[in-house]
């Protein structure tokens, strides 16, 4: 008799103590729930093992990534309906003690635990890197960052197009282009440090040396571009020698830490700082003054979460440090700007760029699924189901205001106290 989704279904609803808005499919091929919601496939067995292994967000993501569980329908809609009763506050659900002091919730436990049968949970799929600890040594930067850039030039290709910029773009409208609106993000960029012909200017996690190849063209400057991946060194230096630039652009694989040919008239870091650490963040910011000339800028492109808690504190995401940015970290704005001013900086400039994010990993969703099956072949179905779930989340986040993303304009002051901006700075010139 097929009735496993009747079953699944009633018993995520007791255990949930809450109506489940999604419709589920299972491996028997029943189904159960709202007629009109989008589907949650559960494929096997396998799928509520891992759930209950690990429940919450953890055991969704392993499950989704193996292929256990998919969605048919608005996968946004979907993940909207399940993050209200999944990804819920710490302050705002029960402990697990707690619940387990509720007999409806202790027997809809035992339910699944029926249902889902022996043996016990597989081990995670095998694009799950796990960490215990955030050292945030060159070592440990080294792995995190190619774990999550050297997935190959041609995957990221098919998701960023041309532009292979890999941030937040700027947008005129959400019907412009993606590719006019990341080179209206460099060029908003240089006009926030003021780039003039003849400066010297540090691109810190320079990627594929979009910002760097931007920067040399349209103003004239000689830039160094460091990054930790040698997959996006050796295909920006590629990049730069296409486009005729390699007296004026150096790409090199290298340590924030380990820069050591300073002054900079200005430095641009770019999606890049979310992997620095709570604990090395003073560091990295300690390190970016000393680089700059006396009156030099930094333009400091950062996603931030929002204050909750212990509001100085780095949060990480248990999905995304164990899949896509290991040993990433996100802080509030606010701990972003002290750590600034602590090293020594003036913050200027602060502008919220949240709903353009939003855009951003829109359309990048758009290019992966246009062009599924070579993406796959190009990295693995694990792989490009990762990049599929984390994308399409993150874009629900920043539209619902769980997470921003801002750029945070600072000047190292000169002893004369002469900022060098502009007395209206917001014409960026």
């Amino acid at each position: 008799m097929a009735d496993a989704a009747p079953r699944l279904h009633a018993l995520v609803q007791q255990l949930l103590g809450a109506p489940f808005p999604v419709r589920v499919r299972a491996w028997d091929g029943s189904l159960a729930g709202p007629p009109d919601a989008p589907t949650l496939v559960v494929r096997n067995r396998r799928a509520v093992r891992r759930l209950l292994f690990k429940p919450g967000e953890l055991g969704l993501a392993r499950a989704w990534v193996s292929g256990d569980l998919d969605v048919e329908g608005d996968l946004y809609q979907a993940l909207d309906l399940i993050s209200g009763q999944v990804w819920q506050r710490d302050d705002d659900a029960r402990t697990l003690t707690e619940a387990l002091r509720d007999p409806g919730f202790r027997a809809a436990v035992r339910g699944l635990l029926r249902l889902a049968g022996p043996p016990l949970p597989p081990a995670p799929p095998r694009e799950e890197v796990r960490r215990t600890t955030h050292l945030h040594t060159r070592r440990t930067d080294r792995r995190a960052i190619s774990h999550h850039y050297d997935v190959g030039n041609d995957f990221y290709e098919i998701v960023l197009g041309p532009s292979m910029v890999y941030s937040c773009a700027y947008w005129e409208s959400a019907d412009s282009t993606l590719e006019d609106a990341q080179r209206d993000k460099l060029e908003l960029v240089c006009r926030k440090l003021g780039l003039t012909p003849g400066q010297r200017l540090l691109d810190v996690g320079c990627g594929w040396g979009s910002m760097a190849i931007h920067a040399a063209r349209e103003h004239g400057v000689s830039v160094v571009g460091i990054t930790l991946s040698q997959e996006q060194a050796a295909y920006a230096r590629k990049r730069v020698a296409d486009a005729g630039l390699t007296d004026r652009v150096e790409i090199r694989v290298q340590d924030y830490r380990d820069v050591a040919d300073g002054p900079y008239d200005a430095i641009s870091s770019i999606g890049m700082a979310e992997h620095v650490g709570a604990d090395k963040y003073l560091e990295y910011a300690g390190v970016l003054h000393s680089l700059l000339k006396p009156g030099g800028r930094l333009l400091n492109h950062q996603i931030a979460r929002r204050p909750h808690h212990d509001e100085t504190a780095y949060e990480v995401d248990e999905f995304i440090d164990a899949y896509v940015f290991p040993d990433g970290e996100l802080a509030p704005l606010g701990s972003t700007v002290t750590q600034l001013e602590r090293a020594g900086f003036e913050v200027r400039d602060v502008e919220s760029i949240r709903e353009h994010y939003a855009l951003t990993l829109r359309r990048w969703v758009s290019r992966l699924e246009d062009d599924w099956r070579r993406a796959v072949r190009l990295t693995s179905a694990g792989r490009a189901r990762v990049w599929r779930l984390y994308m399409a989340a993150s874009a629900l986040a920043f539209e619902q205001q769980r997470i921003g993303v801002n750029q945070v304009l600072a000047v190292r002051p000169p002893p004369s106290g002469a900022s060098g901006l502009p007395l209206r700075s917001r014409t960026w010139n």
